[in-house]
């Protein structure tokens, strides 16, 4: 499989490799108190600001999600500690609420398809981050079990592209 693919276009974004324009949003995205609720809090900015590279999130399976040319977060497909692939996402709190999660990681689920015919892909979640598990919803994650992990109940979920 091809890194970094072209661009990913979808109705509203673009899915694409990080520059060194976003390292910004990156910053604000791991500094975050309301995008740290979920994923074990957030880092002190000063902290966040030392460690990001110049060009951040340039790896395998990372995609800048773009809007009008401005990053407002980023979807990954990577590959989790049983050894399958994983997607997971962040978003900055102005992008909540537009539907900008569920259109980016349909994008990279497809792209993920066609990569990779016949793989499956594991979303794990919060169960008490509601909005997550109705992207998973939306996106046609299934349960596969419950567990606790990290103080919290946790939710792992498999999508199929044979579905």
């Amino acid at each position: 499989m091809t890194w970094p693919p072209p661009p990913l276009a979808t109705e509203r974004l673009v899915l694409r490799e990080s520059e060194a324009r976003d390292r910004p949003a990156y910053v604000e995205l791991f500094a975050s108190p309301e995008v740290g609720t979920y994923i074990g809090g957030s880092r002190p900015r000063a902290e966040v600001e030392s460690t990001v590279p110049e060009v951040p999130g340039r790896r395998f399976g990372s995609f800048v999600v773009d809007l009008d040319g401005t990053m407002i977060g980023m979807v990954t497909l990577d590959s989790g500690a049983d050894g399958e692939t994983e997607l997971g996402y962040l978003f900055l709190p102005s992008a909540w609420g537009h539907g900008y999660a569920a259109e980016a990681c349909a994008a990279a689920l497809a792209w993920f398809a066609s990569a990779r015919p016949g793989e499956p892909v594991a979303l794990r979640t919060q169960t008490a981050n509601v909005a997550s598990m109705r992207l998973a919803a939306k996106l046609g994650f299934t349960e596969v079990m419950r567990y606790h992990d990290y103080g919290a109940e946790q939710w792992l979920g498999r999508w199929s592209p044979d579905r």
